[in-house]
């Protein structure tokens, strides 16, 4: 009886120790940048905008492209949102803040859960150059910033995302056993001296900081797939080569799988610093109301594209008189592309035991 109880505690110890399987791998998510959400001008923007968000709310109707491997879209676990979310951060006309206008007209259609605006999934948005200063900062009566903190803190609490900057600005969480982390404007911690543009509209809050935090605590040696967003890409000339060789030092040992930017509008490239030889997959999304970007990782294979809309080369005017592009209702894909990635550890590798001393062999202990 004695050896049956040191048995089985020594069978509960090893089943506690070991790593439980990362959940399985097979989910869908959308990407969208630089809604500019517009007021008192230029508000057939948003209209645009809108048709786009209604494409997003039927993805599940579409196809993958043969050169991908065909199959319907899945049901999409959530949308980024890169940046540049309203036109003006900090403007006003007359007595109208149209700064609180155009984020009204973003929170109406885009909603935060899936359940509160128009977009039917879940929205993880962050800021770009368009959205305002930091918090106190403002000069008209509102601030966007402030409004994205609060919006952080509500998606904690529906266990949409699991850790939060000390800005509350940047966040990551897990998509099985993807990790996808939330940056901001740019991946730094503050701008560098020398750069012309504002330093305080383009603060980037402490960033780099966060991310390194939070892959050591959140991913570790993990090796497990992690996904990088934020508003500028490797291209900006505020967000400079020596942030971008930072940023690449500080990460390097991890697996960064992808890297999705908004600002730029540019497609797909690979970037490194000169000299180094491993090269991080880029996604450069362009304006909501041009389309979004479709992303799909199943076990080792991630696909992706654009759903983009067919515009023609044909102008039309508003009633208000200006000319403006035609839109014909089609759509397209751009920028596809499929891609293997390296095998990742489906759980924690425990030691071999040691072998027990002859004395406990010969006594079967």
């Amino acid at each position: 009886m004695k050896r049956f109880y040191i048995y089985l505690a020594l069978s509960i110890c090893i089943l506690l120790g070991q790593g439980a399987p990362a959940a399985e791998r097979d989910f869908t998510f959308l990407s969208m940048s630089d809604c500019h959400y517009a007021a008192l001008k230029n508000e057939d923007r948003n209209t645009r905008d809108l048709d786009t968000i209604r494409a997003i709310n039927c993805v599940t109707d579409l196809t993958w492209p043969d050169e991908l491997g065909g199959g319907r879209v899945q049901d999409p676990k959530g949308v980024m949102g890169l940046g540049d979310i309203i036109d003006d951060g900090d403007m006003k006309t007359g007595d109208v803040v149209v700064s609180e206008r155009q984020y009204a007209t973003f929170v109406e259609q885009c909603g935060l859960d899936g359940k509160d605006g128009v977009l039917k999934y879940p929205i993880f948005e962050t800021w770009g150059n368009h959205d305002g200063p930091p918090v106190g900062k403002e000069k008209n009566g509102f601030s966007s910033q402030a409004h994205l903190k609060e919006r952080n803190t509500i998606r904690k609490e529906k266990g949409l995302i699991s850790n939060i900057s000390d800005s509350g600005l940047q966040y990551s969480w897990d998509w099985a056993d993807v990790h996808f982390v939330s940056l901001g404007i740019y991946a730094a911690d503050k701008q560098r001296d020398g750069i012309r543009y504002s330093p305080v509209w383009h603060d980037p809050q402490g960033a780099l900081t966060f991310l390194k935090a939070d892959l050591e605590k959140n991913v570790g040696k993990s090796g497990k797939p992690v996904v990088l967003m934020s508003h500028m890409g490797f291209d900006s000339d505020w967000w400079v080569k020596d942030d971008w060789a930072d940023l690449y030092k500080a990460v390097k040992d991890y697996n960064i799988v992808m890297y999705i930017y908004g600002h730029s509008g540019t497609g797909i490239r690979e970037w490194a610093p000169d000299g180094e030889i491993k090269k991080w997959l880029c996604v450069n999304e362009g304006q909501l109301e041009n389309g979004f970007f479709v992303i799909q990782f199943t076990g080792d294979t991630l696909r992706f594209g654009q759903r983009a809309k067919n515009w023609k080369d044909v102008k039309a005017t508003t009633p208000e008189g200006k000319t403006t592009r035609f839109w014909n209702g089609e759509w397209k894909w751009n920028w596809t592309q499929k891609v293997e990635l390296a095998a990742t550890p489906t759980q924690v590798t425990q030691p071999a035991p040691k072998k027990k001393p002859w004395w406990k062999r010969w006594l079967r202990l």
